[in-house]
């Protein structure tokens, strides 16, 4: 293939510009899919495969020939792409206006970090509902969910803070939450 595409690069040199139309067969599918991987548009991939094409032709003379045709060609692709990607500005800019709007920016649009009284409203009413069900669990179990989930206690500290084996820990740790998750249901 590169020795095809030499032998017609020497007929370009001597002017034949059909011998380039060739050239251009071999390679437009793969200029046109590294432009179109690195813009992500359809129609800047073809504009810019198109350029890089007219340029290898304009440049032609200073190709080497001893060379790979691809690699060079392929670099003056890559390079108009990045110089596209450089200097394509932003579809949009913070401080313009939101159309439809008087006054309002865009960035009104971004969201704020900071929680709003609605969510904090709701935490509440869900801690004081699982705390009302905790509650109800018997004494037995409503210990090790309080230290294991309230007061993050280790299973091992769990353990001895209540002198129970471990395994009596987890196994009522397990039935507590069951238990809880049962009663939630009904809420």
């Amino acid at each position: 293939m590169e020795i095809l595409v030499k032998k017609r690069i020497k007929q370009v040199l001597k002017g034949d510009q059909d011998a380039y139309a060739e050239i251009v067969e071999i390679y437009k599918d793969k200029v046109f899919h590294i432009c179109y991987r690195m813009l992500a548009n359809q129609h800047e991939a073809e504009d810019i495969a198109q350029e890089a094409f007219l340029r290898a032709y304009v440049n032609i003379n200073s190709f080497n020939i001893d060379l790979k045709f691809s690699t060079w060609l392929y670099r003056i692709a890559t390079n108009l792409c990045i110089d596209r990607i450089r200097k394509k500005k932003p579809d949009y800019y913070l401080d313009a206006e939101v159309a439809g709007t008087e006054g309002l920016t865009m960035y009104s649009q971004i969201p704020s970090d900071t929680r709003l009284p609605e969510d904090d409203v709701q935490s509440l009413e869900l801690q004081e509902t699982i705390q009302k069900e905790i509650s109800k669990l018997p004494e037995k179990y409503r210990s090790v969910i309080v230290l294991k989930y309230i007061e993050e206690l280790s299973l091992k500290e769990i353990s001895e803070t209540l002198n129970l084996p471990l395994g009596t820990v987890k196994t009522r740790i397990h039935r507590g939450r069951e238990a809880l998750r049962n009663q939630l249901r009904y809420v």
